[in-house]
């Protein structure tokens, strides 16, 4: 008798709009370096998402490069593609037929009430929008339930479109039978990183990020210029450590905690500028950042690597997502028999 007990598996995945910042670090990367030892790891390049705010051909043609470099991030921060499968999104197309599936479920109020929906018009200026953009959130289910994804690594400001999955895949199962495991998300530790510029959070639409792929003189001018106290005014004023992105940064990545705590009761009772702290947050993030861009470097010089990745774990995607496309239109009474797309 094989005793051997099943690992949960786990979806989640990126837009490939440009390149990932320390929010997504703190947010989702590092839990899913650590998880992919633990877990069966499905990591979906999510192409078509973004053609849900930016359709545009100049766009389109960015893709190509904008997946290599997402790959190029993952594998700097130690994804391992011998443990995890890195797949594109719009070379599995069973998803995109799920996705109308589960549409047929879900209500039009249902997806306005997803509350990042508004962020993201705001942010992008967009008045009115697209019906892709209201369903992204369906679709994104699909890309979690194709795969039978138990678990989704997700930053706080995530978890409300892991509750629509949640409410899709229990309204499959009780009109058509027990298809799709209910998964659940999984918050990262460190919560939201807030942007350089002390917006609530990191946003490359915004473009107030530190990025994993910047040079050390970058880091250092972007940390330079960053938001601290808006009311001190002198670097004898006491100042305020609670919120200040400054001290944020260094809680997340500094490894001296009592010399963090020195600097943060120094800057409380005015004994210390903001220039120093900023210059030893930078050493942090050096320190932090120095063998990510090593590891980096060395991919980047075989390119041939990245493309083999790529392809083989879309391979293994596309294979998981027809069995289980296949078992949806069963349990629907659906044929399964439509003409294959290669």
């Amino acid at each position: 008798m094989n005793n051997t007990k099943q690992k949960k598996r786990i979806l989640t995945g990126d837009r490939p709009t440009g390149p990932l910042h320390l929010g997504h670090f703190i947010g989702t990367l590092k839990n899913r370096v650590r998880l992919q030892s633990e877990y069966d790891c499905y990591f979906i390049i999510a192409d078509l998402h973004t053609l849900t705010t930016s359709p545009s051909k100049d766009n389109i043609k960015k893709l190509d490069q904008n997946i290599k470099d997402l790959i190029l991030d993952y594998l700097s921060v130690g994804i391992d593609p011998k443990k995890s499968v890195i797949y594109r999104q719009s070379l599995v197309p069973e998803v995109v037929y799920l996705s109308l599936l589960f549409s047929m479920l879900t209500t039009v109020a249902r997806c306005q009430r997803v509350p990042s929906l508004k962020e993201v018009m705001h942010d992008l200026h967009i008045k009115k929008p697209s019906l892709g953009l209201l369903t992204y959130p369906v679709l994104q289910a699909a890309d979690i339930l194709m795969v039978k994804g138990d678990l989704v690594p997700v930053g706080k400001d995530q978890e409300s479109h892991i509750e629509l999955t949640r409410e899709i895949a229990k309204t499959f199962n009780r009109l058509y039978g027990e298809v799709f495991p209910i998964p659940k998300a999984l918050i990262g530790e460190g919560g939201i990183l807030p942007g350089t510029d002390g917006q609530s959070k990191m946003s490359k639409s915004i473009g107030n990020c530190i990025y994993l792929s910047d040079d050390a003189f970058t880091v250092e001018k972007k940390v330079m210029s960053m938001y601290t106290d808006p009311n001190r005014i002198k670097a004898t004023d006491p100042g305020k450590v609670e919120g200040n992105p400054v001290f944020v940064y260094l809680d997340a990545f500094g490894k001296d905690k009592e010399k963090i705590k020195d600097y943060k009761d120094r800057y409380q009772k005015g004994t210390v500028g903001d220039v120093e702290v900023k210059k030893y947050l930078i050493s942090v993030l050096d320190s932090f950042l120095s063998p990510i861009r090593k590891k980096r470097a060395i991919y980047e010089k075989n390119p041939a690597l990245i493309e083999k990745i790529l392809k083989e774990g879309t391979k293994k995607a596309r294979l998981e997502a027809k069995k289980v496309l296949n078992e949806a239109l069963l349990a629907m009474g659906l044929d399964p028999s439509f003409p294959s797309l290669g």
